[in-house]
């Protein structure tokens, strides 16, 4: 299988590049800066701008499902930028699915109620869990559209960590552990997300993983 990866330097995108490329795919890794990416066998390293959507149609051709693991540093407003793009410049280049690597502050803790809208949700992430929750929108509305997408947040807290194999998957509530965190290892993470790649489970869906 191609994939074409955005924002494959990053903490969460360098781990889906490495589970990808170990399970023998053709990974075209889209980055800002291509020289931060060591050369590796059925990796192509490209520079582009996933918040162009003549950028992604360029850098997308000829792949079977595109992955967004983008990351806005501070600009917390290009993400619902990114979704747009990913959404017009996949169909421009005739790729049928994204998969985006998404946030978990719009996660359900209580029925009808969000992990941002609970009490002691810290303020300094409240700006880009905004952000997140509305690019879920923008691709929740596109249900219909040339682009088949899916979500994939996270718990609460992800790090780098063990690949183990083992996790849990949910849908639109948060996942919490025994031990009360709600949390998984960016190596696991990218397991279940590179699992989606290859048999989609959550076309125009959400999704969730944790321990």
């Amino acid at each position: 299988m191609k994939i074409v990866l955005y924002g494959a330097s990053g903490m969460i995108g360098s781990r889906i590049l490495a589970e990808a490329v170990a399970r023998h795919h053709e990974v075209v890794a889209v980055v800002r800066n291509p020289g931060k990416l060591a050369p590796q066998q059925r990796v192509t390293a490209m520079r582009g701008d996933a918040t162009d959507a003549g950028s992604v149609a360029a850098t997308a051709v000829g792949a079977d499902v595109a992955i967004s693991a983008y990351s806005p540093g501070s600009e917390n407003d290009l993400l619902t930028k990114n979704a747009y793009a990913l959404l017009d410049g996949l169909a421009q280049a005739g790729v049928p699915r994204v998969i985006v690597v998404g946030g978990a502050a719009s996660l359900e803790v209580a029925p009808g109620k969000r992990l941002i809208d609970a009490p002691g949700f810290p303020d300094m992430y409240r700006a880009r869990a905004t952000e997140q929750a509305k690019a879920l929108d923008i691709l929740c509305a596109s249900q219909g559209a040339k682009v088949t997408w899916t979500f994939l947040s996270p718990p609460a807290e992800i790090a780098p960590g063990t690949r183990t194999g083992t996790f849990r998957v949910g849908k639109d509530q948060l996942l919490v552990a025994a031990d009360g965190k709600s949390h998984i290892s960016a190596e696991d993470y990218a397991i279940a997300l590179v699992d989606e790649a290859e048999s989609p489970r959550h076309p125009d869906q959400r999704f969730t993983v944790g321990y």
